[in-house]
């Protein structure tokens, strides 16, 4: 279907309001389907959460995304430096509600975090926070990091990239969503420099497993531990409360560090 019915209209709009796919929740805001039919469907390793958007985040959106926001349409190049002042860069992938993202970016406000999302709560409230915290290292991106990473960062551009708890997909016919697979690595390999590290964290153990796995396969990384197993969780990543709540129920959460290596001339 082309259209769907907006699932929640504000008090002003007739219950009967319909809304275009392609048209945006919020004027000035995240772009609905930023890639739109510009790039070829595939297996997406994300699912879009629907759910409600409060008042402060729909404020923070309409007032910062023009500022601190950026849609992901594979159209343009991104100039980092400009961007970010000359910061080096970390591109996080998924931040959920944003909280962990706000906190690392006031501990190390030399270093500028590249956040990506889909989720319009979290991107609202991210924003709310930095401008709360007064944080501007911190930018905020809409849509898929596949496309991102392919056409719109430059090669080396990034110093790290974390992909914190990303979705486990935990059914087998399931697994081939996971984002950390080496197609993935292999894509994420070009904008990173050498000797950048790419931290991944999971509180699902079958999924660890295969983290490791892949990526101590991956020709263009290597394990930052000598024993070439899981990494101590950093002081730098805070605990999260989906982290907390995975502790509760006995979940084990695995962190996993890997250094771009030298591409060989």
């Amino acid at each position: 279907m082309s259209e769907f019915r907006d699932p929640d209209p504000s008090p002003e709009a007739p219950r009967h309001f319909i809304r275009a796919k392609s048209e945006p929740r919020f004027p000035g805001g995240p772009a609905a389907d930023p890639a739109g039919s510009h790039h070829e469907r595939r297996i997406r390793s994300f699912q879009p959460r629907r759910s409600r958007v409060t008042a402060g985040q729909e404020d923070a959106l309409q007032r910062l995304w023009p500022l601190w926001g950026l849609d992901i349409d594979g159209h343009r190049v991104l100039d980092l430096e400009e961007m970010f002042g000359g910061l080096p860069v970390v591109l996080e992938i998924g931040f959920g509600m944003g909280e962990a993202t706000a906190q690392m970016a006031a501990d190390d406000p030399g270093t500028g975090i590249l956040a990506v999302d889909v989720h319009t709560p979290g991107q609202g409230n991210l924003l709310a926070l930095a401008e709360r915290n007064g944080l501007s290292n911190i930018r905020v991106a809409n849509g898929d990091a596949i496309i991102l990473l392919r056409e719109m960062l430059p090669p080396r551009s990034l110093h790290g990239m974390r992909v914190y708890f990303p979705d486990p997909w935990p059914k087998k016919r399931h697994h081939k969503r996971r984002l950390i697979q080496p197609d993935f690595l292999t894509l994420a390999a070009g904008p990173l420099a050498p000797g950048a590290i790419l931290h991944c964290a999971t509180d699902w153990e079958p999924y660890a497993e295969q983290m490791l796995d892949v990526l101590s396969a991956h020709p263009d990384f290597e394990n930052t531990q000598e024993d070439g197993g899981f990494a101590p969780r950093p002081a730098f990543r805070p605990l999260t409360r989906f982290e907390g709540q995975g502790l509760d129920k006995g979940h084990k959460v695995r962190d996993l560090l890997f250094r771009r290596v030298t591409p060989q001339a």
